[in-house]
């Protein structure tokens, strides 16, 4: 074989010097390769290798034969061919090398002219011979092989199957994705080539539709191509045809398609796994998606090597939570895992394009790695107008043409090209199959930095498509460039270029193109139109033909929808049913659907007879789908001639008027189809003025109906219509009401008549109305009927009454019974409820019969309730009870129900009813006439006598609390208002039930003073008397009964300051709503209720409906008929003014607003004080203004007034409020005075300046804290240390009355007697044993952090850390960890410390001390075990414990109860530095937003690599210290001592640090504390704006920023504003939490749980266990809510992942311990069933334990000790020695602090009972 291979690479080697190489170049072949054939058996046997499991595609070293020689198909024979090759052979093997420097054209490739002309075919064979003897030598070193290669453009042809090209998405259809490559051609990926993720969810979804016909499918496993790819997105694809596709029977020219596939089994098939090199690209697929990242399949054999993308790394275009499986990108190599299983890979399309020395190739490998979308380095070999050459890796020629070269326009563009020897950075867009080894490269810009293609107009910067579209007609194109062979180059004006092929510059065939000569030479100018725009080649496509020119449509998208067209019938449709429909050919390349319903106005019998092929007609666009790339007419003359076209709802006004078609028929209406997908509902009442009951009867589908817009709704894109004339339908609505009352009489026409009903047009207003069959008599149905034969159309109807309208359907319902006619005449027609009246005789029909009784309907939609219990016992046993609907009927009223407006009738005669019934006839009539009957004062006769000042007598019916409901007479009622009883406020006995002094049926004297309406509740004068039972508005005053005057008190007699008797209508949280008199009504806020703070509480309970308050008029507004009044004492009706506040009063306030530092408090309307944080509690810890809601009234005392400057200063100290007496923590310091020096006081932080630290101690009273008194240690970031209001304590240094100054000391030292300094280095000593912590872990030894210390650390070697060897320490000690060490040695020159761990070096008689740490090989990392010390000494090796047996999680013994972060710091200098590490909280924080932007810092301190005590040299270590400076930290100038004080150090500081959000949120504060928030506003936009998109965390800080200040600054509309952008810009779940946390933090708790309930709902949210928890956390804590709390626990289960769910449970289960308004008892419930389910698990142990601990009792801890060191129901003897350890060390402290001494000896010998059992267990094995 290995002869065979050698002729084959001859071969491969000489049709490379003509053309094509081989695309495997071996180094043997390299001229510069001295020894060849040592490296010929590697080879042979990794071909070999390769050779198994070879894809279909041939790779780009192959040494196969092309499919396909350069330049197109040849003429050649097979017998030729094989000539050529046998010659070719012997000239490389046996001929000498030619002369030097003959050099072949790059224009006459021989096999170029083999494939194009077939004349003078011997000689060009000849020629092409003698060309390949000259220069197939490979050991010619005179040639330089880069001479040979020829420049060519990409072309349909050279893409054979198995080639790899870069493309850009330019079109997504659901079908297939349209990818733009270079040289002006378009390839298509079907849906099923992208990745086997994404046909794997195809063939799911095809599954579940055939298991369940399309039931029940999830809409998120629709695959939408469009969420997948985006426009503009780049793509490696591997070409699968190439062929011509003919159109439909051959009608059109056939059209070339190229079909790709983006699956990285094809695009990365040649690439080896151990070939991958950092900077390259490759393609991946997403196959799962992960919390922090995606995991991705790159296609390469037997999957050896998977890639991931982290979020971070993830293109910003892309929603991280939008992402699904399936999706396709080109990533960059980034880096390599440890176990080289894994590449990290980026997706930002931006960082790939980004060409630094880390994302482009300059060396590698293996040349398989070159494929398209990687960036390379080459250097240019030859650099011409056609284009450029080079070389990569010295191996592989690559070329750009004319058009990625840069060279494409114009001569000027020539003279920029790279010089022949420079290096250039390029990207491969192209590489072939045929064995060719040469790949094609860009030069463009937007090619090498993979973005958009821009146009520049002047300075505009534009997508070219903005600037001319596709179809637009260029008016003159001038030649810039001549493109022999190719086409020309035009300027089409604006720098603006585009490229016209030389097929397209005529109607007629163009041979040749010269530049100086002929109709296209340069400077000609042309007419040319947009054919498209290439991407990828930045070029418009232009045509210069004149049919292009002159054609209506290039594309679907030039036509819009209502369009007329012309087009010509291309063929008819034929279906089962005959024709179908049309296809209408409007231009080239686009054809049009006349479907069946639109072929006419009239269903055609015969359409083919109308309709022939080549026939040339009109028709209107119907619709356009630019998805599916179709395109519906319609040939309808009604719709073609229509004026109004609705496209788009937006069009559609009320009132409109267009044609449509019915599309579908129900029996409740149709549909309507217009233009584009603009659909109407045309309801069944709207089809005729006439009725219509089946509409399939009057319309039929297809049908053209002419329509109105009855109601649009655009948003929703639902519309009603209406076919009845818009002229008669207004009328209707503009006709009197009057006209068709209720119970009125009308007259009318009978238009209709049905079987049921008679249609009746009424005369005088030609409103339609029905008359229903059984409203024509009052007898049987046969009567009816034959009432209805006698009725003709046109008939005209006199008395009809009329029962009610039907406003949905614009119908009068009319009835002809004799019983109802009688009733109306005589008055007695119920109409409306306040008709009704108890034991009334009245007439109606029946509606509706149920089970439980027959529903009596009356006029007006009245209706009442016949029960079944009163009907009579006769009716009851008969079915239906002997009624049929509308049937007419008589019944008494039972009972009235005048809250509900319900009433009941009754068919059984009452007791007043037991006389003749015509007595009661006659009573009924005279009670019509006016006559009354039983009046209470015994002389009124009729109704006449009730006239205004009417005094009479009155028997009480009911008392309410405002009123009292009285009788005249039969039937005859009226109220006393409760304003018209009392003359004086002494007559109230009882203030807050005044009517409890009267009874029912009590007898009292009254005075008509007016009417009253029961509906409106309102006071009418006794002139506005209407219907037949007035209701009286009476006085019951004595005064007003004596008086001749019966005018009631009016709003116009009141003056301000004036007293009267209010009385307490209703309530609200603000304010109390009283009356006056029967017509005036006033009200009262909170604050002028009550002098009594007690007393506004709770309004609601103190002031009841019918509280008497004896107030005085604060203001009168006679236009808006609003009184204001006040209650308490001594205002003579003024509101209180700042002139009336002295110091020392106590006063009720209303909180206005609970701001950050202060609380506001409205007095009154006018005057508003302040609550400074020192006046709030008499104890500082407990001032929070989140305990305060807005409205609540709370006692205040008043400390000072400031009436120049309208200012109050209050307090709510209890002891200044309630009692002087109450015990005060912090005492209130009203002046400097009252302090002295070393007082100890505490304040709040009011200012943080560049000098110290101002502290807040009164309103009155600041004191000042230098830099050196802030704290004992070094604070490097002292401002970050401090936060405003924060609550801080001290010593009083120094005083300064005259100057009213105050200087205080907030050092420990200072304050605390039993201060212990930290240890420092000196203080350390050789033997000395010390607690500290694991700061740093190395395999040579750990660091160690020594406890209560100014940061000292030290080294404890590896040697020093057991008894035994150990090779790496990592594995025995983790960060964090908790250790005793001795110190071994202190040097104090060099400034080290070396700590020892060694137990030999420690002697304690503790049993659990001395217990060793029985740890397995995964936990100490050792081989071998550790043995036990008392094992040792006995000379048996000690039991070797397997832990893999034990739960993951019985590991994290104690470092899993312990978060503690290390604090490092390496050198004396910075040994003073306070650097406190950031404590990860769990749960929502609740402590407010920091403004000093500390909140955004993340610093992890303790994570630094160096070790001062480590390295010989400390200079070097502290230089390595100072290289890498914290984040945010700009150390330039005096803004790093004193910070930014004004906006100028702001934007200085920006300058440097634009990305810092920590800065920006400063810069936010600055104007905050200026007050001038829409500045501070502003500078957050800015922020959002300049920082960078890939800091997403620094965009998030300043989102939360923004939350914050429009939370306090703005209202709810500005909030929900920002929080919507910030959703959409930033994490959204994030989001949402932060503002939960900041709803909660301000007090606003109804917000803060509506929006936990939108969260839980979110099912991206719902998944994520720590949303629930957080809930639970603030139901339970904050709302008091457990109930709902837990409650939450089943919904989460169902949402969180099931192996989530113990954790879950373990956390709601400590809320019960936690939490005030938890069970502890529930959670001991939730915990035993966890350890029953999981007993092995420690961490549920040692939660349950801790949470008894701190919540429970003693017994409950020691029993669950002793159950899980005794086996019962807990761990027992199944415990790992290190876990026992853990477990009896714990118990032991425990028992040490809350046992006895004998319960301490017990457990010591439960721990040596363990030790003897588990020493027992390992040597009986």
């Amino acid at each position: 074989m290995a002869p065979t291979k050698r002729r084959a690479d001859a071969d491969k080697s000489q049709r490379a010097n003509n053309g094509p190489r081989p695309k495997k170049a071996r180094k043997e072949d390299a001229p510069s390769q001295p020894k060849p054939k040592k490296s010929k058996p590697a080879q042979n046997d990794q071909k070999a290798e390769d050779g198994s499991g070879k894809q279909p595609r041939p790779s780009l070293l192959s040494s196969e034969e092309a499919s396909f020689p350069r330049g197109g198909a040849s003429v050649l024979t097979p017998l030729e061919h094989k000539q050529i090759k046998i010659d070719a052979e012997r000239d490389v093997l046996f001929e000498n090398r030619p002369p030097k420097g003959q050099v072949e054209d790059d224009n006459t490739s021989d096999r170029e002219n083999i494939g194009t002309e077939a004349q003078g075919e011997i000689k060009q064979k000849q020629r092409s011979k003698k060309r390949k003897r000259s220069h197939l030598s490979v050991t010619a070193p005179e040639v330089a092989p880069e001479d040979n290669v020829k420049i060519e453009s990409l072309s349909f042809r050279k893409l054979i199957p198995g080639s790899v090209v870069l493309g850009q998405v330019a079109q997504i259809t659901p079908r297939d994705i349209a990818l733009t490559l270079p040289n002006n051609l378009t390839g298509y990926i079907p849906l099923t080539s992208v990745s086997d993720t994404l046909n794997q969810r195809i063939e799911t979804i095809l599954a579940r539709s055939d298991e369940d016909d399309l039931e029940g499918a999830n809409e998120d496993d629709d695959i939408n191509l469009r969420e997948i790819f985006r426009n503009g997105q780049y793509l490696r694809a591997c070409v699968v045809s190439n062929s011509d596709e003919q159109s439909v029977q051959g009608l059109a020219k056939s059209k070339r398609r190229i079909e790709l596939t983006l699956n990285p089994r094809q695009t990365n098939v040649e690439v080896q796994a151990s070939d991958v090199t950092i900077g390259s690209t490759i393609q991946a697929a997403v196959v799962s998606i992960e919390d922090r990242g995606f995991i991705m399949d790159l296609g390469l054999k037997n999957n050896s090597l998977r890639g991931f993308v982290p979020v971070f790394e993830l293109d910003p275009s892309l929603d991280p939570s939008k992402v699904k499986e399936g999706m396709v990108w080109l990533c960059l190599v980034t880096g390599l895992s440890s176990n080289k299983k894994t590449l990290q890979l980026s997706a930002n399309q931006s960082r790939i394009g980004n060409i630094r020395k880390s994302n482009f190739v300059s060396d590698m490998p293996k040349l398989d790695n070159l494929l398209p979308g990687t960036a390379v380095q080459m250097p240019v070999t030859s650099a011409t107008a056609t284009g450029m050459c080079g070389k990569i890796a010295g191996l592989v020629d690559a070329t750009a043409d004319w058009v990625h070269s840069g060279a494409g326009t114009s001569p000027d563009e020539e003279a920029k090209l790279a010089k022949v020897g420079s290096k250039i950075k390029a990207r491969i867009i192209c590489t072939f199959a045929d064995g060719e080894n040469k790949v094609l490269v860009s030069l463009l810009e937007h090619v090498l930095s993979l973005s958009q293609s821009v146009a520049k107009t002047g300075d505009v910067v534009r997508p070219p498509l903005d600037i001319l579209d596709v179809s637009a007609i260029v008016e003159t194109a001038t030649v810039v460039k001549v493109i022999a062979k190719q086409g020309l180059v035009l300027g089409l004006g604006n720098g603006l270029y585009g490229l016209a092929h030389i097929s397209r510059l005529s109607d007629d065939r163009v041979d040749t193109l010269s530049q100086t000569t002929g109709l296209y030479k340069l400077g000609s100018s042309h007419r040319a139109r947009v054919l498209g725009y290439n991407s990828m080649d930045a070029q418009y496509i232009l045509s210069l033909e004149q049919k292009i020119i002159e054609q209506p449509f290039l594309r679907l998208e030039d036509i819009r929808v209502g369009q007329v067209v012309q087009g010509t019938v291309e063929r008819l449709i034929i279906n089962a049913n005959g024709i179908g429909g049309l296809l209408v050919n409007l231009a080239d390349g686009i054809t049009a659907l006349v479907p069946e319903l639109h072929l006419a106005d009239v269903k055609l019998k015969h359409p083919e007879r109308k309709f022939k092929e080549g026939m040339r007609l009109s028709a209107r666009v119907l619709s356009i789908d630019l998805d599916k790339r179709s395109i519906r007419l319609t040939l309808k003359k009604t719709l073609i001639n229509s004026g109004h076209i609705w496209a788009d709802y937006t069009d559609v006004s009320i009132g409109s008027q267009s044609s449509g078609t019915l599309l579908s028929l129900s029996e409740s209406g149709a549909i309507v189809q217009f233009f584009g997908k603009v659909r109407g509902f045309l309801p069944i009442s709207e089809m005729s003025e006439a009725y219509i009951k089946n509409p399939s009867d009057h319309f039929h589908v297809g049908q053209t109906v002419h329509v109105n817009v009855r109601s649009v709704d655009s948003e929703n894109n639902r519309m009603t219509v209406s076919c009845r004339d818009p002229s008669t339908v207004n009328a209707e609505e503009d006709v009197d009401d009057d006209e068709a009352a209720s119970g009125t009489l009308v007259d009318g026409t009978v238009t209709e008549i049905t079987d049921l009903h008679i249609t009746v047009q009424l005369v005088g207003s030609g409103r339609p109305g029905i008359l229903k069959l059984g409203h024509l008599n009052d007898g049987t149905e046969e009567r009816d009927r034959l009432a209805l034969k006698r009725i003709k159309t046109g008939q005209k109807l006199q008395e009809l009454l009329a029962l009610d309208k039907s406003s949905k359907r614009k119908l009068v319902l009319l009835s002809k019974k004799p019983s109802l006619l009688k009733a109306a005449r005589a008055s007695r027609l119920l109409s409306s409820f306040q008709d009704v009246q108890p034991n009334q005789l009245v007439e109606g029909f029946v509606r509706n019969i149920t089970s439980d009784g027959v529903f009596v309907e009356f006029a007006g939609g009245l209706v009442g309730l016949l029960p079944k219990k009163q009907l009579t016992d006769e009716m009851q046993k008969i079915p239906e009870f002997g009624f049929r609907t509308d049937q007419s009927i008589k019944a008494w009223i039972h009972r009235i129900d005048h809250q509900q407006e319900r009433f009941t009738l009754s068919m059984k005669e009452g007791e007043q009813l037991k006389d003749d019934p015509q007595k009661v006839d006659k009573n009924k009539e005279s009670a019509a006439v006016g006559e009354v009957m039983n009046p209470v004062d015994g002389h009124s006769t009729s109704m006449a006598d009730f006239k205004l000042g009417y005094r009479t007598q009155a028997r009480i019916t009911s008392i309410k609390e405002t009123q009292l409901n009285v009788q005249l007479a039969d039937k005859v009622h009226g109220r006393v208002d409760i304003s018209e009883i009392f003359d004086k406020w002494e007559d109230i006995e009882d203030k807050k039930k005044p009517l409890a002094r009267f009874k029912r049926h009590e007898s009292i004297a009254v005075k008509i003073i007016g009417l009253h309406n029961s509906r409106t509740h309102r006071f009418l004068p006794i002139s506005h008397r209407q219907g037949s039972n007035p209701v009286f508005e009476l006085t019951a005053k004595a005064a007003s009964l004596v008086s001749d005057d019966a005018d009631v008190l009016t709003l116009d007699k009141l003056t301000v300051g004036s007293s009267v008797i209010a009385f307490v209508n209703n309530t609200t949280n603000t304010h109390v709503w009283t009356t006056v008199s029967p017509n005036v009504h006033g009200r009262i806020e909170a604050l002028d209720l009550s002098d009594d703070v007690s007393m506004l509480k709770d309004l609601a309970r103190n002031f009841p409906a019918g509280t008497a308050l004896m107030t005085h008029v604060k203001s009168i507004d006679l236009p808006s008929s609003r009184l204001d009044l006040v209650a308490t004492r001594n205002r003579n009706g003024a509101g209180l003014t700042i002139s009336d506040i002295s110091e020392g009063m106590i006063l009720a306030g209303q909180v206005a607003k609970a701001s950050e530092s202060a609380l506001v408090v409205r007095l009154s309307t006018s005057v508003v004080g302040t609550v400074g944080l020192t006046q709030l509690a008499d104890d500082y810890s407990q001032a929070n203004l989140s305990g305060y809601n807005k409205n609540e009234i709370i006692r205040v005392c008043v400390l000072g007034v400031d009436s120049i400057n309208q200012k109050v200063t209050l307090s709510t100290r209890p002891s200044k409020v309630l009692s002087s007496s109450l015990p005060v923590t912090d005492p209130h310091i009203s002046a400097v005075s009252q302090l002295k020096v070393n007082d100890i006081v505490r304040g709040f932080v009011k200012h943080i300046s560049d000098k110290g630290v101002f502290v807040r101690l009164s309103p009155n009273v600041t004191a000042f804290v230098r830099l050196a008194d802030l704290s004992d240690a070094f604070l490097k970031e002292w401002k970050t240390a401090f936060k405003i209001d924060e609550l801080v304590r001290g010593k009083v240094t120094a005083i300064d009355e005259a100057l009213n100054y105050v200087q205080m000391s907030l050092k420990a030292s200072m304050l605390d007697e039993n201060y212990v300094a930290p240890l420092t280095f000196d203080d350390l000593q050789s033997g000395q044993i010390i607690n500290g912590k694991i700061r740093k872990v190395e395999d040579f030894g750990a660091f160690i952090v020594v406890d209560n210390s100014r940061n000292v650390s030290g080294l404890c070697h590896r040697s020093e850390v057991a008894e035994d060897r150990v090779s790496d320490v990592r594995t025995l000690y983790e960060e964090g960890d908790k250790v005793k060490a001795i110190v071994l040695k202190v040097d104090p020159e060099k400034r080290r410390i070396n700590f020892g761990l060694k137990a030999s070096y420690f002697q304690d008689s503790n049993v659990v001390e001395d217990m060793p740490d029985l740890t397995d090989g995964e936990d100490s990392g050792s081989e071998s075990g550790v043995r036990l010390e008392g094992a040792s000494k006995a000379g048996s090796p000690g039991p070797e414990l397997d832990m893999a047996e034990v739960n993951k999680g019985d590991e994290s013994d104690e470092e899993d109860l312990e978060d503690e972060n290390a604090v490092d710091v390496d050198n004396e200098d910075l040994e003073d530095e306070d650097m406190h590490a950031k404590e990860a909280t769990e749960g929502l924080s609740t402590s407010g937003f920091n403004w000093d932007g500390t909140a955004a810092d993340d610093l992890a301190f303790g994570q630094d690599d160096t070790f001062l005590g480590h390295d010989d040299d400390g200079k070097a270590d502290q230089h390595r210290k100072r290289k890498a400076p914290g984040p945010g930290v700009d150390r330039t100038g005096d803004l790093d001592s004193y910070g930014p004080q004004s906006a100028d150090d702001f934007e200085r500081q920006l300058l440097g640090q634009p990305n810092s959000s920590a800065l920006w949120i400063q810069y936010m504060a600055h104007y905050l504390q200026l007050g001038e928030a829409s500045t501070a506003r502003e500078i957050g936009e800015r922020a959002l704006k300049t920082i960078h998109q890939r800091e997403e965390e620094e965009k998030a800080n300043v989102w939360i920023a923004l939350l914050n200040l429009e939370n306090t600054y703005g209202d709810d509309a500005t909030l929900d504003a920002v929080f919507k952008r910030a959703c959409q810009y930033a994490d959204s779940q994030t989001m949402h939490e932060r503002l939960a946390s900041i709803y909660i933090d301000s007090g606003k708790h109804q917000p803060a749980d509506d929006l936990f309930q939108i969260m839980t709902r979110i099912k991206a949210f719902s998944a994520n266990p720590a949303l629930w928890l957080n809930y639970a956390t603030f139901l339970m804590t904050t709302l008091h809510e457990p109930a709902r709390a837990r409650a939450l626990l089943s919904r989460a289960a169902q949402s969180v992942p099931e192996h989530l769910h113990r954790h879950l449970t373990t956390r709601f289960a400590a809320l019960e311990f936690t939490s005030p308004a938890g069970e502890p008892e529930r959670g001991r419930t939730i915990f035993e069933g966890l350890v029953s389910t999981f007993p092995k698990r420690g961490d549920l142990w040692d939660q349950f334990v801790d949470l008894e601990m701190r919540h429970g009792d003693v017994a409950n801890v020691r029993g669950l000790f002793e159950r899980m060191t005794s086996g019962g129901g807990g761990e027992g003897v199944k415990m790992k020695a290190r876990r026992a350890r853990f477990v009896f060390k714990r118990w032991l402290e425990f028992e040490e602090q809350k046992g006895t001494a004998r319960e301490v000896e017990d457990v010591k010998k439960r721990a040596e009972r363990f030790v003897e059992g588990l020493r027992e267990e390992q040597g009986g094995e």
